[in-house]
């Protein structure tokens, strides 16, 4: 008889847990299941540039793995757990509240994340995009939900629907697009109208340590915002390759001549060329030069920044220069 009640206890048992495990189950479906289980555990479909993805509706352990995705989760007042940084800096961009970055574990270099610093932090959503990880997929989705963009640079606009539909922030992103578009309303007024920013040609010049100085063409991330500037863009533009930039030696700078020549480098000047070319007589010779319309701005702010926080701070230092 004892044996017997031991047997019914231990089917009952069974039956329960197996009870419990469906009811997990459910908890963890698609978020249409309003219902069920906690924010923690459901789910929703998001669509990538690896196909369609299962994320928490709430992730509350975001790992990033560029500036771009970085910018964004900031922007939407997520914090992140863990984040990579450029190849020539060991820390999070500066434009960025140190406030917000400073508790941030660094988890390796854009392009080339340490995958067991990623996994020990244990997080429940990944962002990157599929030029940067692609051939990390696999592994980094057998560590979290992986959400991939295909590209970055001037696709931010894009990446950024897609960064907020990941951490169900759509409302919050509407609100950050209608305040740019604002903003950058505000700015073409400062600068003298749509009239006069259109007959304003701006250069972008960037010093590259190890590369050819590159004049930027308009398919990429300072280029989209100087497009919804209404800013004039020199006839060089269109020369640039896939639209990115039209790289040039020291010797033929005086291709990059504009009205306006913003300039920035990344990695050392004199390796870079920077102080070269800025002392030559051909870039002296330039229109920009000799009206004293060359400005210097922070790379890793107009170049790598790639979100809408950055966006909103590049306005504000393009009109400052422009109008002062």
């Amino acid at each position: 008889m004892a044996t017997s009640l031991r047997r019914r206890g231990l089917a009952l048992g069974a039956l329960s847990l197996a009870g419990a495990l469906t009811l997990a189950a459910c908890g963890s479906s698609d978020s249409g299941d309003k219902d069920s289980g906690s924010d923690a555990a459901k789910t929703h479909t998001v669509k990538t540039a690896m196909g369609d993805v299962k994320v928490p509706v709430n992730p509350k352990r975001v790992v990033v793995l560029d500036t771009g995705e970085l910018d964004s989760a900031l922007t939407l007042g997520v914090q992140p757990v863990g984040g990579t940084h450029s190849a020539s800096e060991d820390s999070f961009p500066s434009y960025l509240p140190a406030s917000r970055t400073k508790n941030i574990k660094q988890v390796g270099e854009i392009a080339n994340p340490n995958l067991e610093t990623v996994a020990s932090l244990k997080p429940d959503l990944i962002l990157t995009s599929k030029v940067r990880d692609g051939d990390r997929y696999e592994q980094l989705k057998a560590i979290a939900p992986t959400v991939m963009t295909e590209s970055t640079g001037s696709a931010w606009k894009e990446n950024f629907q897609l960064h907020a539909e990941a951490l169900g922030k759509q409302a919050e992103a509407k609100k950050v697009v209608a305040d740019y578009d604002a903003h950058v309303a505000k700015v073409t007024e400062a600068v003298g109208g749509k009239e006069k920013a259109a007959a304003t040609e701006v250069n972008f010049v960037r010093f590259v340590e190890g590369a050819d100085i590159r004049i930027y063409g308009k398919q990429n991330y300072i280029g989209s915002i100087l497009a919804d500037l209404g800013m004039g863009r020199p006839a060089i533009t269109d020369k640039a390759k896939d639209g990115f930039s039209y790289d040039v030696s020291y010797e033929k700078i005086d291709l990059a001549d504009a009205d306006v020549v913003f300039t920035s480098t990344y990695g050392d000047p004199t390796k870079a060329g920077t102080t070269k070319t800025m002392n030559s007589g051909l870039w002296k010779n330039l229109k920009a030069s000799k009206d004293g319309k060359v400005f210097k701005v922070d790379d890793r702010l107009w170049i790598a920044g790639i979100g809408y926080t950055a966006a909103g701070k590049i306005l504000d230092e393009f009109q400052a220069k422009m109008t002062g």
